[in-house]
């Protein structure tokens, strides 16, 4: 799920070496920390979230079968 999250936010942004992505796992719930360049959080969190709420969709289909939520953090 992490590679996703990389792979995807890489295609939206101009400085694809400056993706990380971090997992941070609670007791029901798994938090992906997407850092990217400054100049890219634009791009990632998009006009009015709209990229970023696409993003959440997409990780939160792809977790269906495990039993825990999964969120995805923007940290800039």
């Amino acid at each position: 799920m992490e590679e996703l999250v990389g792979v995807i936010a890489k295609a939206l942004v101009d400085h694809p070496e400056d993706v990380a992505v971090r997992t941070v796992e609670k007791d029901h719930l798994i938090v992906y920390e997407l850092s990217v360049h400054p100049e890219d959080v634009g791009k990632v969190i998009g006009k009015q979230g709209r990229i970023a709420k696409a993003l959440r969709t997409v990780v939160t289909s792809a977790a269906v079968k495990s039993d825990k939520r999964v969120t995805v953090d923007i940290l800039s």
